[in-house]
């Protein structure tokens, strides 16, 4: 067989075209949302009890500075995890930035706070966490297991490669040509 010139015609090998891009697994991006949610209500329920449990004649300013610095951390930190959580949700790469400073933000509120009342004593702080003998032990213990999964899965490449994929356009029809 011939080709359009006379000369032989060539036989094609398989075309090795570049598949189209496969969509990301959305599972680490929607855990890591899903776990902020959870970190968010975690680190607001420690102030947002303060501020209720706040005897009659006392006030804010009677605090000391850093114990107001850590509530303070607790409040921005729910904050930043609930804005990310929903952020992510959405498929914004912003969202999984805002995951990450928020736990790190509940982590160094969690940090902090041992440190309160003097020398930090974080063996005893944690030892009476892991008691579990209040809801507010329990709470701290579910905002830190939170937070760490929250980072963990916010910083996987798999998530940012899932909020960052865009589902390529693909013309309904070919270009009609108007003579």
């Amino acid at each position: 067989m011939s080709g359009p010139q006379g000369q032989p015609a060539r036989r094609r090998a398989p075309s090795a075209a570049v598949p189209a891009p496969r969509r990301p697994n959305a599972f680490t991006a929607i855990t890591a949302g899903l776990f902020g949610l959870v970190a968010a209500v975690a680190a607001g329920y420690l102030p947002v009890t303060q501020f209720i449990d706040i005897p009659s004649g006392f006030s804010l300013g009677d605090l000391s500075p850093w114990t107001l610095v850590d509530l303070g951390a607790y409040l921005v930190a729910a904050l930043v995890l609930l804005v990310g959580a929903v952020a992510t949700f959405f498929r914004a790469t912003a969202g999984a930035f805002l995951l990450i400073a928020g736990a790190l933000i509940a982590a160094g509120a969690i940090l902090l706070e041992p440190t309160l009342n003097g020398p930090p004593a974080y063996a005893e702080y944690f030892r009476t966490l892991l008691r579990f003998e209040t809801f507010a032990a329990i709470d701290r213990v579910a905002l830190s297991a939170a937070v760490l999964l929250v980072f963990v899965l916010a910083v996987l490449p798999t998530t940012f490669g899932y909020l960052r994929y865009r589902v390529p356009v693909v013309p309904s029809s070919p270009p009609s040509r108007h003579w």
